[in-house]
């Protein structure tokens, strides 16, 4: 453990966790997947999950990772007695979906180092209809040569900060910084819930209207909860093999999507109430809060500062992100084909540019991969769905297949039961046996049922 390096305390790892949590998935993904899916009852839902699938899955994923001091495929070879071929093909779906995902991710992080940019050379500052505002993004991610750049920025940043290790930078950020964006989003949700006319907004993600219950929507609230927590990619598994025998991992786990959940809603907030007040759609999709975030700046005192703070602190909590879902693949070479961590690094860093530039060019800058044939989708949009959701729910499904009916779950238990009690065991026990992979596999059928095979 110790040459893998871990965590120097519970409330590192907690705001480590919550710094992987607490990204561009929390601020930036749950309010425009709310406004595409019915808003309230989508909250309802994805709160459901968060906690009776998301927590369990976590712990799950934690108690594998600390058991076995291992990356996700080193974890299933040393557990799976031998390491059966199926466990295998799931710890290497975990690496790839990280790496995957942290492509695409970085691609986002890459808008909001644009937007940074922007705020400080002052486009923001006076008050810009929303069509002017939708022009500025438009030309803006259909700029080739600016959207890699910023792209290959944050995937560089992101690698110089695993070059050293993922200790001290980590929990570095997330001690500082996390505090602060947390504060600035508490300001900004005032801000936006005081706008003349945020009440529709308010009402919007407050009150449910049952009637927009569908298995989509149910469908899209699990897979962003999997996605908050950072569950379903062997995050948290890799996570969990720094964390010390010391530690109690229920109650780090419960501050972990607390932090996770916290946030969301309060991003929520921030987006949907300004949303409703400048006159835009809630179904504005992954652009919503390029368009929506500016307005409100320019409507309140010190918005220069603010706007600048938030961009700023928004890109830490990207980069505290993408280097926990960057760190999966990297402890993958380091662990199991004994590489030296810079080389890993590379080689994953060289993947991720490959994979991430086709989706940086899906935004407008290349009418090919803007509407691909036959499909009538960006590429952005495909690995957004294949990766965002699909691939996380067969990887939390198959975790909580393998701790609850391949592995011991009285070893699970019993790494659960380190410096505290276990007070939920039997709850957890009949979650991970049967409610959390029950509604993962009904959903993730009904997944492939509507985008594929219907």
């Amino acid at each position: 453990m110790s040459s893998r390096g871990s965590w120097s305390s519970k409330i590192g790892f907690i705001l480590a966790g919550a710094g992987s949590a607490v990204g561009l998935g929390a601020i930036w993904r749950f309010p425009y997947m709310t406004g595409e899916n019915g808003g309230a009852v989508f909250v309802l839902i994805y709160l459901a999950c968060c906690f009776l699938i998301g927590y369990p899955v976590m712990l799950a994923e934690l108690s594998l990772g600390r058991h076995s001091g291992k990356n996700p495929v080193g974890m299933f070879r040393q557990l799976a007695s031998g390491g059966n071929l199926l466990w295998k093909a799931v710890g290497g779906l975990c690496v790839t979906s990280g790496l995957v995902i942290f492509a695409w991710y970085s691609v986002i992080a890459g808008w909001v180092v644009g937007y940074l940019f922007k705020t400080l050379e002052g486009t923001f500052n006076t008050t810009l209809s929303p069509a002017v505002i939708d022009d500025i993004f438009a030309n803006f991610v259909r700029n080739p040569l600016l959207v890699m750049l910023l792209h290959a920025l944050i995937i560089g940043a992101t690698a110089f900060v695993l070059t050293g290790g993922v200790k001290g930078g980590i929990e570095m950020l997330s001690k500082w910084l996390m505090p602060l964006l947390f504060f600035l989003l508490v300001i900004l949700a005032i801000r936006s819930v005081t706008l003349d006319g945020a009440m529709e907004g308010i009402r919007f993600y407050l009150y449910p209207d049952l009637s927009k219950i569908t298995g989509i929507v149910v469908l899209k609230a699990m897979g962003q909860a999997l996605f908050s927590l950072s569950l379903g990619m062997g995050t948290m598994i890799t996570y969990g093999s720094y964390l010390s025998k010391k530690e109690n991992i229920p109650s780090s786990a419960m501050w972990v999507t607390i932090f996770a959940v916290g946030v969301s809603l309060l991003a929520g907030f921030v987006i949907l109430p300004a949303v409703a007040a400048l006159g835009g759609s809630f179904t504005e999709g992954p652009d919503l809060i390029f368009k929506v975030i500016p307005s409100i700046f320019s409507l309140m005192p010190g918005g220069y500062f603010f706007g600048v703070g938030f961009f700023l602190l928004l890109i830490i909590a990207a980069l505290t992100s993408t280097v926990s879902i960057m760190e999966v693949p990297v402890a993958y070479f380091v662990d199991e084909r004994k590489w030296p961590r810079k080389r890993a690094v590379l080689l994953v860093t060289l993947i991720a540019w490959l994979i991430g530039t086709p989706a940086a060019l899906s935004q407008g800058a290349s009418s090919f991969l803007t509407d691909l044939p036959g499909i009538s989708s960006s590429f952005f949009d495909v690995i957004s769905t294949l990766f965002g959701d699909i691939s996380l729910s067969i990887g939390a499904f198959f975790i909580a297949l393998f701790i609850a009916w391949k592995w011991d779950l009285s070893l699970a238990v019993e790494e659960m039961r380190h410096e505290g009690k276990f007070e939920i065991e039997k709850a957890w026990r009949f979650c991970i046996k049967f409610v959390s992979p029950v509604i993962i596999l009904v959903i993730f059928l009904f997944t492939l049922w509507s985008n594929f095979l219907s």
